[in-house]
């Protein structure tokens, strides 16, 4: 008989966490390296009695604020490991558990692995209900945690200790896959975290998961190089498949080879660094000039590692060549086929690579090159008139201060982003100097997640210098684990641009015709809107008093002292600079491509009726690709 070992189900958990590693290339990775949790009734005796008993070394233990924001970090951990090695979460049952829905959708989205281990009511009911248990009268084994399921690509309840076996090997197997990974979720429930069961001692060996790279199959291969070569006006569209890849160094030789242009998503920004001869930018409805342009002629589209959403193909307006045709390059089946797509499934570096074999002496021709290198220079030229300032003195835009960023920042710092109108001037503006430079959530695009994020990408990577970029809508809605930034001592760095409002979903108000309605943070006026004075808050005091160390930028010339202070900082930094509204001069390029945001069919207000007329101009471009 085997030798066995009399643990819980929670230390036996533990314990099994602690021996999962992935592989890659040669390259071992711990699978998950750490645990985040709050504790409450549903997880103290359990899970948090086994991290205790386990000991720091085993599994290292982080102390969260708010559950939402311990997911955020969770996964900007695993997204700076280029998903090769990701956190636990563990919760109580009722809120604690619930609050953890908004981080799984946004890591099953953004396909970022995450694992969840929230606390559940009792599974042998022997009181009924117990302390925030819901109770639905039609299914007596229904929790709160299964709001967790669809946002998971992975869920079990464990209500038995030797049903952790199965569920535990198949959890990893989630995690460690680059297409089915995300957030995984093994629901524990109180009583059966403590019971203790005999494990075969097998469950504890170390064990290897291998992050596969699969090659083309050779027809899809051949089929995609006649298409290419076929092609007089082909463009590359990078996306984040190319980052979880580690495909940056094969994306550029195929690029040096073929001449093809490649545009970004918000995923794939800095996939291909700024300053390569064939990278023009961002794409979509907060792309570059160069780059919709590009799309509106293309005759073939290479879609890699992408999921083509709406902001990728403006609403699907953007690809307007009478002939255009797809080809899907893409690890997932599911996105390979999109657009009606010649499909090219596998690892975006192999298929990369091998496309560019089978194109060995193909090239775009001269005067397509040099026609996108032409405008490529004039919009570099855009964005330097778009960053400057008038003098020192002057109160900076949004886009100013991003301008003062681009002049201070090397290769060794990271910028976070995820919401507001800042990830569509960073898509359109942003240089990126590294592969990790530019790290912005936009599958989901999160209010919140900025401050956790870059918290769990600078646990990953303590050598980068990162930076969380926020508005004040963004700050108001999830400061929390700054207090973890200054508990474990980790040098954040962050940007708070202020406002006085929602800014970004105002011009967009505005340009819907719902004129900027309750968009602002704001006094009630004289008829009861949101239009009084500026709401007496004060973020820069209220960063301090959680731990930072703060510096109050008023003009430009303030601004570059202060970024340049807390880029040299070995504490948790803030930067509060109160932001102008642009004029036509000193804002951000227009969009260069439609974003499908519907609206009002009929309405009394001029201003609606107005976007409509516009809306119907714009939605008549739309084409379904076949």
């Amino acid at each position: 008989m085997s030798d066995t070992r009399h643990l819980t189900v929670a230390q036996a958990l533990v314990a099994f966490l602690a021996r999962q590693f992935t592989e890659r290339d040669g390259r071992r990775t711990r699978l998950v390296a750490a645990t985040w949790g709050i504790f409450g009734h549903g997880n103290v005796a359990g899970i948090g009695q086994a991290l205790l008993e386990s000991g720091p070394e085993a599994m290292p233990f982080l102390q969260g604020r708010n559950e939402q924001a311990m997911v955020h970090a969770a996964v900007g951990y695993a997204r700076r490991s280029g998903r090769l090695s990701a956190h636990a979460v563990t919760t109580s049952i009722g809120p604690g558990a619930t609050n953890l829905v908004t981080g799984a959708a946004l890591a099953t989205i953004n396909r970022i692995p995450v694992l969840l281990l929230p606390g559940d009511a009792f599974a042998t009911r022997p009181a009924d209900p117990v302390l925030q248990q819901l109770e639905v009268p039609w299914a007596g084994d229904v929790s709160v945690n299964d709001t967790l399921r669809p946002v998971s690509r992975h869920f079990d309840r464990i209500t038995r200790p030797e049903a952790l076996i199965p569920a535990a090997l198949q959890a990893m197997r989630v995690l460690a896959d680059p297409v089915a990974t995300g957030a995984v979720t093994l629901a524990l429930p109180q009583d059966v975290q403590a019971q203790a069961w005999d494990w075969p001692e097998e469950f504890f060996a170390e064990r290897v998961w291998s992050v596969r790279r699969p090659r083309p199959d050779r027809a899809e291969l051949a089929g995609a190089a006649a298409a290419v070569r076929s092609a007089e006006r082909p463009l590359l569209i990078a996306g984040g498949g190319i980052h979880h890849s580690g495909a940056g160094a094969a994306l550029a030789a195929f690029a040096e080879a073929t001449g093809i242009p490649v545009a970004a998503t918000q995923a794939g920004k800095g996939a291909l660094l700024h300053g390569h001869p064939a990278e023009v930018g961002g794409i979509g409805h907060t792309g570059t000039d160069t780059a919709a342009a590009l799309a509106r002629e293309a005759d073939l589209v290479i879609a890699a590692g992408t999921r083509l959403t709406d902001f990728t193909t403006a609403s699907a307006t953007l690809f307007q060549h009478p002939a255009v045709r797809f080809v899907g390059l893409n690890l997932d089946p599911y996105d390979a086929h999109k657009l009606a797509a010649r499909p090219l499934v596998g690892d975006a570096r192999e298929c990369l690579d091998e496309l560019r074999e089978a194109l060995a002496g193909h090239r775009v021709s001269p005067e397509y090159r040099a026609g996108y290198t032409r405008a490529k220079e004039d919009w570099e030229a855009r964005v330097d008139r778009a960053y400057a300032a008038p003098d020192e003195s002057a109160v900076p835009t949004q886009v100013q201060v991003l301008g003062v960023l681009d002049a201070l920042l090397t290769e060794d710092d990271v910028l976070v982003n995820a919401a507001g109108s800042l990830p569509g001037d960073l898509h359109k503006l942003w240089r990126a100097r590294s592969p990790h430079q530019y790290h912005v959530e936009y599958g989901y695009s999160c209010m919140g997640y900025e401050i956790p994020a870059a918290l769990g990408a600078a646990l990953a990577a303590p050598a980068d210098r990162v930076w969380a970029l926020v508005g004040d809508g963004t700050y108001l809605m999830n400061p929390t684990e700054i207090v973890t930034a200054v508990q474990e001592r980790v040098p954040l760095r962050l940007v708070v641009l202020d406002n006085h409002g929602y800014a970004s979903i105002g011009g967009l108000s505005a340009a819907v015709g719902a004129e900027g309605f309750g968009t602002a943070y704001r006094f009630r006026g004289p008829d009861g809107a949101y239009d009084g004075a500026p709401l007496p808050v004060d973020l820069a005091a209220n960063a301090a008093s959680l731990g930072m160390a703060v510096f109050r930028a008023r003009t430009v010339g303030d601004l570059r002292e202060a970024l340049t202070a807390a880029r040299d900082a070995d504490r948790p930094t803030c930067v509060y600079v109160e932001t102008r509204t642009p004029d036509t001069v000193s804002g951000p390029p227009p969009a260069a491509a439609w974003w499908d945001v519907p609206v009002a069919e009929t309405a009394t207000r001029a201003s609606a009726a107005g976007a409509r007329e516009e809306y119907d101009r714009q939605a008549a471009q739309r084409r379904r690709h076949l």
